[in-house]
């Protein structure tokens, strides 16, 4: 490749140096030397013609942007892989999060469904506790029912036997008196009859 640039190099240094002998031509026609310099002036430019050098200089040029391109393209592709790297890792975080979090919400359900079975059976348990008791309860307002009505006619008992027995007492008083009533009117016609005066006077006094 550095042959083919000298080989440029060289067609070029040779098509320039090609105008430099049509110099001369104009000799039948006289000038003056201030026409002559302008003309002079484009003709003579070897300070500009390109030499070996800058070839070499492209060639090192050349050569020294294949490492920096190597180095980009090396530096690319690290970048990549650190940029893959971290995309592998946030993927693999993101999944074991996701896993934490399906972990939590199957423990949460779990605690909720213990919880409920729980409270379920207490509720069960309080409500089986109640119904003994209003069972037993009802058992006894029935049994104190049942001995209330047994009192009561007990009572009523009572009542009719004191009340049979002050008519019974009454009935002997009633009888009592007038048997002495009786004797008391007998008395007294005896006494009228034989003229005497009792003993006893004014006895009820």
């Amino acid at each position: 490749m550095a042959e083919e640039e000298q080989k440029k190099v060289t067609e070029n240094v040779t098509t320039v140096s090609e105008p430099t002998p049509t110099a001369p031509a104009p000799v039948e026609k006289p000038v003056d030397a201030v026409d002559v310099a302008p003309q002079e002036k484009p003709v003579a430019p070897p300070p500009v013609l390109p030499s070996p050098a800058p070839a070499e200089e492209k060639l090192e040029d050349s050569k020294a942007i294949v490492p920096i391109v190597a180095k980009e393209a090396g530096e690319e592709k690290k970048e990549g892989s650190v940029n893959r790297d971290a995309v592998l890792a946030r993927v693999e975080t993101e999944k074991r999060m996701s896993l934490i979090k399906a972990w939590e919400e199957a423990e949460k359900c779990k605690v909720e469904n213990k919880a409920e079975k729980k409270l379920s059976s207490i509720g069960s348990w309080e409500n089986n506790k109640k119904a003994a008791v209003e069972a037993e309860l009802k058992k006894m307002e029935e049994q104190l029912e049942k001995k209330k009505a047994e009192y009561v006619e007990l009572m009523k008992n009572k009542i009719a036997q004191i009340h049979k027995q002050a008519e019974e007492k009454r009935a002997m008083i009633e009888a009592r008196r007038g048997e002495e009533v009786l004797k008391a009117e007998e008395l007294a016609a005896k006494y009228s009859a034989t003229g005497t005066a009792p003993k006893k006077l004014f006895g009820c006094m």
